[in-house]
């Protein structure tokens, strides 16, 4: 199987990785040389090319299926609109008007679209209730990833993410030093992210559908930070209530509708299609951070 990776960054090259050791050929594609190095030393070909601009996508092989993992880099709604949205819909079109069209798209989303539920559980049939202009922009783009394709006659997922955490990017000191606001944490290890589109794409499954790809467990945050202190053997961090860290004056009101916004992500059909994970839990996928620490080298 051919898979271009539009956007091959944290979760694509991982996602490249394992494809290449199944036997496939991925494609990475970023629009930085650096990024494309990058790509190479994972072992695969890498192809320098803006997913935003439809004659650059040219420079593209053809390919059995697209990955569209691209990132707007943390930047406002404006940024996230011209990634995720225009150029989702320039990387379907140019794919799609090819003579050899692929046969289907996966879209990586985030469970930020979900909104606040006030944390109760939330799964792929729970209307979306977006809190931001950047979370709008991502329902929007979800929108696109499952009608547009149908122009072309092949089928679009949406993969929905929750919180990504893995190697660079545990964040072990975020927790250990604190302050620690409650609410609770939706996560799934970098590994578990590319392993369940691989295994999407490998299956043919969830054709025209939506998966949360999310792990077992939803934590506390409090809980975590003190599990995670724990392990690290260190004193538990200080806490702060929700409506403490709302009082302070430096909070910016995006990120004031993040510590409004709570909820659950559910994994169950995930599970149900047959996707097992490396990593079911932050016990399992902090346990090599944690080791690393305990010996001195650091997240």
């Amino acid at each position: 199987m051919h898979v271009a990776i539009l956007g091959c960054g944290y979760v694509g090259v991982e996602l490249g990785r394992q494809l290449s050791a199944r036997g496939h050929e991925p494609i990475g594609v970023r629009r930085s040389a650096a990024g494309v190095e990058r790509i190479e030393d994972a072992g695969f070909e890498g192809v320098r090319a803006d997913v935003t601009d439809g004659e650059a996508l040219a420079a593209v092989p053809d390919v059995d299926a697209i990955v569209f993992a691209a990132s707007s880099g943390g930047r406002g709604a404006g940024a996230a609109r011209e990634v995720y949205v225009e150029g989702l819909r320039t990387a379907i079109d140019a794919f799609g008007e090819r003579e050899n069209s692929p046969d289907r798209l996966v879209y990586t989303s985030s469970t930020g679209v979900h909104g606040d539920h006030d944390g109760d559980w939330v799964d792929e049939t729970t209307p979306l209730e977006p809190a931001t202009e950047k979370t709008e922009v991502l329902a929007e783009a979800e929108r696109i990833a499952l009608e547009h394709p149908e122009t072309y006659g092949f089928d679009g997922t949406v993969a929905r993410y929750a919180g990504l955490y893995g190697p660079d990017r545990y964040r072990l000191e975020r927790y250990l030093d604190g302050p620690v606001t409650a609410g609770y944490l939706n996560m799934v290890h970098r590994d578990d992210a590319a392993g369940a589109v691989r295994y999407l794409l490998e299956e043919a499954l969830a054709r025209g559908e939506v998966v949360q790809v999310v792990d077992d467990e939803p934590a506390s945050k409090w809980e975590f930070a003190d599990w995670l202190a724990d392990e690290c053997r260190v004193d538990h961090p200080p806490k702060r209530t929700k409506a403490e860290r709302l009082a302070d004056d430096d909070l910016s009101e995006a990120g004031r509708r993040r510590i409004l916004t709570s909820k659950r992500c559910s994994n169950e059909k995930l599970r149900a299609i047959g996707y097992e994970l490396d990593y079911p839990t932050f016990r399992e996928g902090y346990r090599d951070a944690i080791e690393s620490r305990r010996n001195g080298s650091g997240d």
